[in-house]
This record gives structure tokens, C-alpha cells and sequence, in this order.
């Protein structure tokens, strides 16, 4: 008689910041009971993480992105394909460890994507020109590589999910697969209202797609308003530059969850205005400490903020002055008397509605979503 495999494994690409697709692959882990198999982790940010050994880690931490991205896809491709093998079941989290699926491979896999990868897709010219020029053959072969055979280990899953209706709709747009959207998981009971201390909040991660630079030169043309911005990333150095002499505008770097959770439950308000978000987890947890949003209408923000009711959403192509306008027509009352819609809406992005749905996929894979 053939040993029985071990259960399930969760795969994902790598542990780099606190974000909604890291809390997928804990809350999986967790509630699964299961193992887990990562590119690499950040153990500055996740210290404690799997101390009970049921981690793969690849190891795969370069400095450089484009390093980094080429070994993860060379370790996913080789030793993370052998670790899955010997799981009865897999499930497929970001966008490189897909390149684990084989042919082959014994048991059910499934794929939560957060949103196909978009340097090859809907983002695919954004990412060349913002690549130099000697680079870009560089670039040029990795898509080529990389396309084929994502797409192919996406249809070779047995159940796709999608974080948003908007990761569905390009997953149907790029890859022709249908998919089944499951909500990723909102700890809504970490963020409460505590007060209104008068400022605005920026959770978003320091790079160009987030578009925090034009809510500094927004915050600039107002004195009298204060901005915290509770991030880093690439842009932060230049970010910084951009604000010097601001009294109004504040850096923190990254912070940990529970000072996160006290800066949002005193904040008036957050502003959250990245390109097509895949689905966004700050505006939830804004909501669900109280506090409105100021958004945009795009990408996963139109699933989330109720425009009049939960926030408010700037057209696609807004620019400073309509930021400042948001901004300033947000006042105590007005923020105030979104609270309660605020912390309705949230609950329906909560942890508890995430692992009813994925409890109900996982049992019931033949029954037709409601």
C-alpha cells in the first residue's frame, strides 16, 4: 500500500512586506493546518513566521529585482516542483510559484491569483519604458520565457480564484480562464475608531504605480492639512526629497500591524490612489476602523468604496487640485457621518467571510458560486 501524501501545501512567491497576498498565505497555512513553500522571506518583517518547521524556503533573496525575480523562477521551476510533488494537494498563491505545477503531479492544484503577472499583460509597456534601454533585451527574454509558461501552469490547475472581480475580468482578458473570486482576508477586528486627530493617511507601498508622489504635491498646496504617510518602498528616498520643508507631511517608514492599527483608528481619513489596484486591502481596513476613504475609480476601489457612503472615488486621471478638493471637503462631520456605512462595508471583506468561501470551494468544488 502506497504512504498517503501530506495534505496541502501553499505556495508563494516571496515574503517581502506585510500585504494582503502574505496575509493569504498565513491565513491558508493556519486555517489548513498546512505547509508552506516560499521564495524567500524577509525575516525582519516576519520573525516569528513558521517556527514550527513546516517551511520551504528557497532562499531565492537577491538585491536587485530583476535578480531576484530570475531565481525564483529557476527555484520554482526546480527544487519548489519536486517539494510539490509530494503533497496531495497544492495551492498556488502570486504569480511565480505557479511555475511549481507540473504535468503530472499527483492530487488537486489550485491557484489564488492576486493578478497575473502585469509586466506581461496590461502593464506591459509601462514596465519597458520605465526599463533602460540596455536592459531591455534583457526584459524582452524574460517575457518570452516566462509567458508560455505561466499561461500553461494556469491551465493546468484544477480550480482558479481570483482576489477581485477585477483580477477575474483580466485573467478571462489575458488567459482566456474563467475564475472564481474569493475576497482575500480582512483582520476588520484589528482596526477600530479611536478619534479624529485631524490627519490623513498614506498606507500605500513607496513605488510609481501607487502615485504617492502626486498626494505630496497635493498636501504641499495645503499647509493647514497634515499627511502621514506609514510605508516605504523604492521612491521613499525621492518621496522625501519632494517634501523637504513640509511640516505637514510625515514619514514614518514601515511600522509594525498594532501601531498601524492606532494610526488608522485616529486618522480622519485615508488617501489611497494607485493605478488599477488589483484589489486593495488598506481602503478595507480604513473602513473598518471608521474612517472614509479617499480613493480612485479604478480597479479593485470600485468593489470596495461606496462613492457618498464609504468615501470618495476621483476620476482615473485626477490631478492635484482634485486631490486638495477631496481633501478639504473631508471635515470632522462629514468623515464622522460615514463611520457607521464604513464599518459595514469592511465586515464584508472580513477573515471570517474568506474562510467560509475558501472552506466552501475546497469542499465543494463542483458547486456553482453564489
Amino acid at each position: 500500500m502506497q504512504p498517503t501524501k501530506p495534505d496541502t501545501l501553499v505556495l508563494y512567491d516571496g515574503m517581502q512586506t506585510r500585504g494582503g497576498a502574505e496575509r493569504v498565505l498565513l491565513e491558508l497555512v493556519r486555517h489548513l493546518d498546512a505547509s508552506a513553500c516560499v521564495g524567500f522571506v524577509d525575516r525582519t518583517l516576519f520573525p516569528d513566521a513558521f517556527e514550527d518547521g513546516r517551511l520551504f524556503d528557497l532562499n531565492a533573496h537577491q538585491r536587485f529585482d530583476a535578480l531576484r525575480i530570475a531565481h525564483m523562477l529557476y527555484a520554482f521551476s526546480t527544487r519548489g516542483a519536486d517539494i510539490a510533488s509530494r503533497f496531495g494537494e497544492r495551492i498556488y498563491s502570486g504569480a511565480y510559484s505557479v511555475l511549481a505545477e507540473r504535468a503530472g503531479h499527483e492530487g488537486r492544484s489550485i491557484y489564488y491569483c492576486h493578478t497575473p503577472p502585469r509586466f506581461l499583460y496590461d502593464l506591459r509597456r509601462h514596465y519597458e519604458s520605465a526599463t533602460p534601454m540596455v536592459l531591455r533585451p534583457a526584459l524582452a527574454s524574460l517575457r518570452n520565457w516566462l509567458q508560455p509558461r505561466f499561461e500553461a501552469a494556469v491551465r493546468r490547475m484544477d480550480i482558479v480564484l481570483a482576489n477581485s472581480e477585477n483580477v477575474r475580468s483580466r485573467l478571462r482578458q489575458h488567459l482566456g480562464v474563467e475564475a472564481r473570486v474569493v475576497y482575500p482576508p480582512v483582520d476588520t477586528h484589528a482596526f477600530r475608531w479611536l478619534s479624529d486627530d485631524g490627519y490623513f493617511l498614506s498606507t500605500a507601498r513607496l513605488e510609481p504605480l501607487k502615485r504617492v508622489d502626486v498626494l505630496i504635491r497635493a498636501f504641499l498646496r495645503m499647509p493647514s492639512q497634515r499627511l502621514v504617510v506609514t510605508s516605504g518602498g523604492s521612491e521613499l528616498a525621492r518621496l522625501r526629497e519632494l517634501a523637504r520643508g513640509a511640516s505637514n507631511i510625515h514619514f514614518t517608514g514601515w511600522i509594525d500591524d498594532v501601531t498601524l492599527s492606532d494610526c488608522m483608528g485616529r486618522a480622519r481619513a485615508t488617501v489611497y490612489v494607485p493605478v488599477d489596484e488589483d484589489f486593495g486591502m488598506s481602503p478595507v481596513e480604513s473602513m473598518a476602523a471608521g474612517k472614509p476613504v479617499i480613493g480612485v475609480a479604478q480597479g479593485g476601489l470600485l468593489e470596495t468604496v461606496r462613492p457618498g457612503e464609504t468615501g470618495v472615488l476621483l476620476a482615473p486621471d485626477f490631478d492635484t487640485e482634485e486631490v486638495c478638493r477631496a481633501v478639504l471637503d473631508m471635515s470632522q462631520r462629514n468623515a464622522n457621518e460615514m463611520r457607521s456605512a464604513c464599518e459595514e462595508r469592511a465586515a464584508m471583506f472580513s477573515r471570517a467571510r474568506f474562510l467560509e468561501r475558501m472552506d466552501s470551494i475546497l469542499q465543494h468544488p463542483d458547486r456553482q458560486p453564489h
